[in-house]
């Protein structure tokens, strides 16, 4: 049984990869997911404004005093030797890279175009194989119009792609007015890969601190539609990779997601949940699927069930949506019925 597929120029063994999470902060779970039968790994994020904050303290303690007298400088750090943050995650990348045999892809996540952007470089310097661009934005000024949101994205994109030459990926939000033209001016720009989509974690109200507090909630396998959807529809009509990363969990979602036409399905959620022994699970019963079926290999599914080879193209469109609106019966007890 072949499932080998290959990604961002890569050729990877099986189309699962851990996508950015706690899980690759320690080198012996990186090591530990390889042994399980990880394709590649995504390190956990470095943020931009961890990197702007570190470097902002950084040129305060360089500065601060020299202008008073000349023997303040002494007191200072060496540049070079002063270990922040960025720095630590650049080389735990390194660290990553010689510990394990499979693909390591950085991941950066910012929205401005600015000297955090040189980090990609720093990123690829340490070994990275790809890096993926992880773009979160949430545009809350009325005056800013969407053409003007778009820019951002692109703009992020280009000045990344002028400072590497290793593959980039592009993580995105599907909240854009033509998401397919979005994705073509990313690849467009420079983009190697489309990893749908960015998930927006919503804040929650504390009522007794009366606070804006952060609230995780771990997704489903009823999050993935929306990547199913677009990947489906985009799917050869934008020259790229494509990779779902969200409400992956079962060997079903991995199967629906190559069908859909990604290169690779990514998993966070279901590892944290329930440990990295998913990782052979979902691969075994995903061989055990493949030979009941009647599949010599991942390639030859890979976007059989897009829009473009679907026997009704509409049900991606409004064909859909009246036909979930319609399907809803009441029943004679009392019982909602689907």
């Amino acid at each position: 049984m072949d499932l080998t597929t290959t990604y961002l120029g890569m050729t990877l063994k099986n189309p699962i990869v851990p996508s950015a999470s706690p899980l690759s902060e320690n080198l012996d779970t990186i090591r530990r997911m390889e042994d399980l039968g990880a394709s590649a790994v995504v390190m956990y994020s470095l943020f931009e404004e961890e990197i702007n904050r570190q470097s902002r303290t950084l040129d305060h303690f360089l500065n601060y005093g020299s202008e008073s007298f000349a023997e303040a400088t002494t007191y200072l750090p060496d540049l070079e030797s002063y270990r922040i943050g960025p720095d630590e995650y650049v080389d735990h990348v390194r660290r990553a890279k010689e510990a394990v045999g499979i693909p390591v892809i950085g991941s950066l996540n910012g929205v401005s175009s600015g000297g955090w952007i040189e980090y990609a470089g720093k990123i690829e310097q340490a070994g990275a194989d790809a890096l993926e661009l992880n773009i979160y934005y949430i545009p809350t000024d009325p005056g800013l119009d969407g053409p003007a949101v778009e820019k951002m994205y692109v703009d992020v994109v280009r000045d990344v792609k002028k400072t590497v030459k290793i593959p980039v990926a592009v993580k995105i939000v599907p909240f854009f007015s033509s998401m397919a033209s979005m994705a073509g001016q990313l690849v467009d720009a420079g983009a190697d890969g489309l990893v749908l989509f960015n998930r927006f974690y919503q804040p929650d109200f504390d009522l007794e601190q009366l606070e804006v507090v952060p609230h995780l909630v771990l997704s489903n396998s009823f999050d993935m539609r929306l990547a199913l959807r677009w990947v489906a529809i985009l799917f050869g009509r934008v020259q790229t990779d494509f990779a779902i990363s969200r409400g992956v969990h079962t060997y079903e979602d991995v199967l629906k997601g190559v069908m859909a036409g990604a290169n690779i399905t990514m998993m966070a959620s279901e590892l944290l949940q329930n440990g990295l022994g998913r990782i052979p699970a979902i691969l075994g019963d995903l061989v055990d699927w493949m030979e009941k079926h009647e599949y010599a290999s991942i390639r030859q599914m890979r976007g059989s069930m897009s829009q473009r080879h679907v026997a009704e193209p509409a049900a991606f469109e409004r064909a859909n949506y009246m036909k979930v609106i319609h399907s809803w019966r009441p029943d004679p007890t009392g019982k909602l019925m689907y």
